[in-house]
């Protein structure tokens, strides 16, 4: 693997900062489980209006659904480029040019090209092991990355 594995503090990082896949897994699965709790919220909050379904409720439900997934992270990215699971594993969202904000358009992309990656058996997220700055087919198109930030460690 390229970027030097290195243990700092009994946490996997790269030497320049690169989230591991390892800590990303984590991170995602993480999030699953609060992204399955907000889910179930917002499919109780329509569930009225889903008692007769139909061909076009059930387009709507789902891109509802889309809509509730997005906003759990676009919100969280663009106000301080961490969910809650990030935050635990020390990891934010950062534009590749430090000094420039996430933008709701950079959002958008990564988590369209993250489906994307799901889709193709997870081969987005395998990228970052043959990437030398380890990112994934999501960073890389939204122009952003993850970094492992030492200044959040408690």
């Amino acid at each position: 693997m390229r970027g030097g594995l290195s243990y700092m503090g009994g946490n996997m990082t790269t030497a320049d900062n690169s989230v591991s896949l390892l800590r990303r897994l984590a991170i995602i699965f993480y999030d699953f489980l609060l992204l399955t709790a907000v889910l179930l919220l917002a499919t109780a909050l329509v569930q009225a209006w889903l008692q007769e379904m139909t061909l076009l409720k059930l387009l709507l439900f789902r891109v509802y659904l889309v809509l509730v997934c997005f906003t759990y992270f676009a919100w969280q990215w663009l106000r301080g480029g961490q969910t809650l699971p990030m935050r635990t594993w020390h990891v934010r969202l950062q534009h590749i040019d430090p000094q420039k904000s996430v933008t709701l358009q950079q959002t958008i992309i990564r988590f369209s090209v993250a489906i994307l990656s799901w889709a193709a058996l997870g081969l987005g997220f395998l990228w970052a092991l043959f990437d030398e700055q380890q990112r994934t087919w999501h960073d890389r198109a939204s122009k952003t990355r993850l970094i492992y930030d030492t200044t959040l460690l408690y």
